[in-house]
């Protein structure tokens, strides 16, 4: 099994010291049954020392056990937190691309019900481990009393445990499956919450979602774990039914063929009864272990970028001069869109107002241009030497960045991740007509809930606490209202670049259009710079030309 073999990689010596503890464990409660058959039964001792060593070993059974166990279901902890932490860490140094690709529902689904599926299964491990050890002991001390009568019972139990494995299997593929059917679930959750007031506004639109899509994703989710209950009840059932089976085959073979006395069968019965309660509990673990391996398979099928535990520390370009895209292309994956070939060179300190129709590939440059896309072909230069491609960590320094599905973080970072400037962001709460409206504690955002504007408003600040070179502002003042829309482009702006900034903004505004230094259009993927009539008549009416 894949997922023990990489425990035992990454916490070999740990692992052995668990076995060790368990070996231990076994070992101790066959010892009980040999005190029992020896002192008890074979031989009635009469002395009064037998009781307290009697419930000595009881009580060292239960340390050791306890401890066995403890230290196992701890070892799975610190694994399924390791496992976790380094899924996360994969996330953010994985491609946007990539992660756009997957889906949040799918990546959501692999940090919650994937996770916890491994988490399940290291929790019930140690009984599948301590019933897998005392089954191979017990059989050892059966061996010595009667190897007939072991033959007979080992061939009952290969028996027992291959239906149980048959009816296993038939619950690991309807974990597989249900695993897949938990995508599509995450998916119609997100399509209900995200979309909750169109749904209201909607009712039929509501009815479609919930019965042509929630239905049957719910009924097959049903089906599915129905018949994989089904079958693990069948197993654990099947299990006990025969264990008990096998006390009875054994009084039959001690009585009836003579092959052993009765003290003999009863010590059987005793270690049979013994093993009944960790044996079906390990039959009961097994399918939480196959979850959890359908589980890591579909945390690897991810595709998501190697594990590295540190966080590189990127190299700054602090006097650059000129920025390059030459020849970029970029295509989706489906190739029904493609950008470029794309030629734009950007100076440092300019303003750049990039227009352009829905679907025309704006908000695709923009991620070429930040580095959060990487170009099939072309290249990107800075003062003319090629970005490395093993290092988009350098380039993407210079950016940061205000998208149009803004994610707001609640706290102001600085340079290098320190805390930013309080004389900077007083400023710009002040010129953000932020001042009265945001709870800042120690560079914490207090209140987040806020309207789209002003969430804008904010991630504006965060972004300009960053103090990078470069800011790209997607359709920022698309959510502002017709005052500050006009304080943005006239007042905000200027200031930005009287900072040192270089600012690529995208933007439907045509009225503001002569503030920028240079005005660029995207059409259908290919990028083109508006001089003369060109841009005076796009001012004029952006509408027009990108209807």
């Amino acid at each position: 099994m894949e997922l023990l073999i990489l425990v035992w990689r990454q916490y070999r010596w740990p692992f052995i010291s668990v076995m060790a503890l368990s070996l231990a464990s076994a070992a101790l409660g066959i010892g009980l049954i040999a005190f029992i058959n020896q002192r008890l039964i074979e031989t009635v001792d009469t002395t009064v020392m037998v009781l307290p060593e009697f419930l000595g070993l009881l009580l060292l059974l239960m340390v050791v056990t306890l401890g066995s166990q403890l230290a196992l279901t701890t070892l799975g902890h610190h694994f399924v937190y390791r496992l976790r932490s380094e899924f996360i860490k994969r996330i953010l140094d994985t491609h946007v691309e990539r992660i756009e690709q997957l889906g949040r529902a799918s990546l959501l689904a692999g940090l919650t019900s994937d996770i916890r599926n491994i988490t399940i299964a290291f929790v019930r491990l140690p009984e599948l481990v301590q019933g897998i050890i005392l089954t191979v002991g017990s059989a050892a001390y059966l061996a010595m009393l009667s190897t007939k009568m072991l033959l007979v019972t080992a061939i009952w139990m290969v028996v027992t445990i291959w239906g149980g494995f048959v009816l296993v299997a038939r619950v690991y593929q309807h974990m597989a499956t249900l695993r897949e059917t938990e995508d599509k679930l995450y998916n119609d959750y997100q399509t209900v919450l995200e979309g909750r007031k169109e749904l209201t506004l909607n009712r039929e639109r509501a009815e479609q979602i919930f019965q042509q899509c929630y239905t049957p994703d719910a009924k097959e989710y049903r089906h599915h774990i129905i018949r994989a209950d089904t079958f693990h009840l069948s197993a654990v059932n099947w299990s006990n039914i025969m264990m008990l089976g096998a006390i009875g085959l054994v009084f039959w073979m001690a009585n009836s063929l003579g092959w052993a006395d009765t003290n003999v069968a009863a010590t059987y019965s005793l270690t049979l009864l013994f093993l009944r309660t960790p044996l079906l509990s390990a039959v009961g673990a097994l399918p939480t272990l196959l979850t959890a391996q359908v589980a890591f398979n579909k945390l690897n099928k991810f595709a998501l970028a190697p594990y590295k535990p540190d966080f590189p520390q990127p190299k700054a370009f602090p006097d650059w001069k000129t920025l390059e895209l030459r020849n970029v292309v970029f295509h989706y994956q489906d190739n029904a869109f493609s950008v470029g070939p794309i030629n734009l060179t950007i100076h440092r300190g300019e303003l750049l107002f990039l227009i352009g129709g829905n679907g025309s590939g704006k908000s695709t440059l923009a991620m070429l241009l930040t580095g959060l896309y990487q170009p099939q072909s072309g290249t990107i230069l800075l003062d003319g030497q090629p970005i490395a491609a093993g290092q988009p960590e350098d380039y993407r320094k210079l950016f940061s960045a205000v998208f149009t599905d803004v994610w707001l973080f609640d706290r102001l970072l600085g340079p290098q991740g320190k805390p930013a400037n309080p004389a900077l962001v007083e400023k710009w709460l002040e010129h953000l007509k932020m001042t009265h409206k945001l709870e800042l504690n120690d560079g914490r955002i207090l209140n987040l809930k806020l309207s789209k504007g002003q969430k804008k408003r904010i991630a504006l600040l965060l972004a300009l606490a960053e103090e990078r070179d470069i800011i790209l502002l997607d359709e920022w003042a698309a959510d502002q209202n017709p005052h500050f829309r006009r304080e943005f482009y006239q007042v905000l702006l200027p200031l930005m670049q009287e900072m040192g900034k270089t600012i690529f903004a995208i933007s439907h505004d045509d009225h503001y259009f002569i503030h920028a230094d240079r005005l660029l259009e995207m059409r259908n993927g290919q990028l083109t710079e508006l001089t003369g009539d060109e841009r005076d008549a796009a001012s004029r009416d952006a509408v027009a030309r990108t209807a």
